[in-house]
């Protein structure tokens, strides 16, 4: 108990001194992002102390003269890449974004105490995807980067216009719309580029749908064609059922106005009380008188 009260002593006595150091690292997010704290001294190291500038954030401690580590809010992902005696370089595996920020590393040993800064940036590669939109043309989105990407177009498009989405995660999706219409070109090819990754896409355009203005047209042509059909098929009806009622014959006056029987039943009155043998029987009397 004596010797570590020495030690805080000792500690606690040393000549401050400021290593104005800066280190700045850049890693994927999923990968192996490695924080080194040089030691340069010919000296032996007492204590190195990692921390993140947060109040709750890890705290990562090693102490030479008891050869122990010590753990503070870490996680099994956060831990010393090498021996920390020789070499306190600070490991974080797999990173993500709650990792990225601003991080300290003091050394202590007989000739005072030092920091080294390092700056986690954690970078998140963009999901790529080039599609058709009737209205917009070819659509480039570059979804969830980290950083933003950059978006251009193969060839370049100066009718192009961008828009960009930033969400609460720090990410952002940026999308780009070409405004080429059906048949204008065969292809489009998108660039989307970004520090982690660089991606090209292309979309066949000689089978994309037509756009918006091209649709109006051929609907409403084809409500005019329509509507043509549908007027002409009405007048030609009316037109031959006007020729039927000229070519009927009219019926004759006399009997169209006569209050008398009507026709249908003539012939019952014109055979009514016939019999052949009574008009022979008249003939033959008038011969004998």
């Amino acid at each position: 108990m004596s010797q570590k009260w020495a030690v805080l002593a000792v500690l606690l006595f040393l000549p401050v001194n400021l290593i104005e150091a800066y280190n700045t690292v850049s890693v994927e997010a999923g990968h192996e992002a490695v924080l080194s704290c040089p030691y340069i001294f010919n000296v032996s190291l007492l204590m190195v102390t990692w921390k993140k500038k947060c109040s709750s954030c890890c705290v990562l401690a090693y102490r030479s003269d008891h050869n122990e580590t010590g753990k503070t809010n870490c996680t099994e992902r956060i831990m010393w890449k090498y021996s920390p005696h020789s070499d306190p370089a600070l490991r974080i595996y797999p990173v993500n974004l709650g990792d990225e920020g601003n991080y300290s590393c003091e050394i202590v040993n007989s000739e005072g105490n030092f920091y080294f800064s390092s700056s986690l940036a954690v970078m998140v590669p963009p999901r790529a995807t080039l599609t058709y939109d009737k209205s917009r043309g070819a659509v480039c989105r570059a979804s969830a980067g980290k950083p933003a990407a950059d978006i251009s177009w193969m060839p370049a498009s100066s009718a192009s216009t961008e828009e960009e989405i930033q969400h609460a995660n720090g990410t952002v999706t940026r999308v780009s719309y070409t405004g080429w219409a059906n048949g204008t070109l065969p292809t489009a090819t998108c660039l989307v580029t970004h520090p982690a990754s660089n991606q090209t896409l292309s979309i066949d355009l000689t089978n994309a749908p037509p756009s918006l203005p091209y649709l109006l047209i051929g609907g409403s042509a084809s409500v005019a064609a329509v509507t043509g059909v549908t007027l002409f098929l009405i007048f030609w009806c009316r037109a031959f059922r006007l020729r039927q009622l000229v070519q009927v014959p009219a019926e004759p006056s006399a009997t169209r106005n006569s209050k008398s029987t009507p026709s249908h039943a003539l012939p019952e009155i014109i055979y009514e009380n016939y019999y052949p043998g009574s008009i022979y029987m008249n003939q033959y009397q008038t011969q004998v008188v």
